[in-house]
């Protein structure tokens, strides 16, 4: 199994602002507010967590299920 990656540059598709964040290895995140606009970004449809939709990398536990969905989101 490869390693999980735990960090993720999230980009806000209101401002663009992009921004490294560490992931939770054990959860989805839902919800994120940008620290430039105060957008709340929520997952899109069919993912699970607001990194698999606006991150550079989807998060850990979808990185475990080999890119599957993890849970519903």
């Amino acid at each position: 199994m490869s390693e999980i990656v735990t960090v993720s540059v999230l980009t806000c598709p209101s401002c663009g602002h992009a921004q490294r964040e560490i992931m939770p290895t054990d959860a989805c995140q839902w919800f994120h507010e940008c620290p430039a606009c105060h957008a709340l970004l929520h997952p899109k449809p069919g993912d699970c967590c607001v990194f698999c939709s606006y991150g550079s990398v989807p998060c850990p536990p979808v990185q475990r299920a080999g890119g599957r969905r993890c849970c519903a989101g």
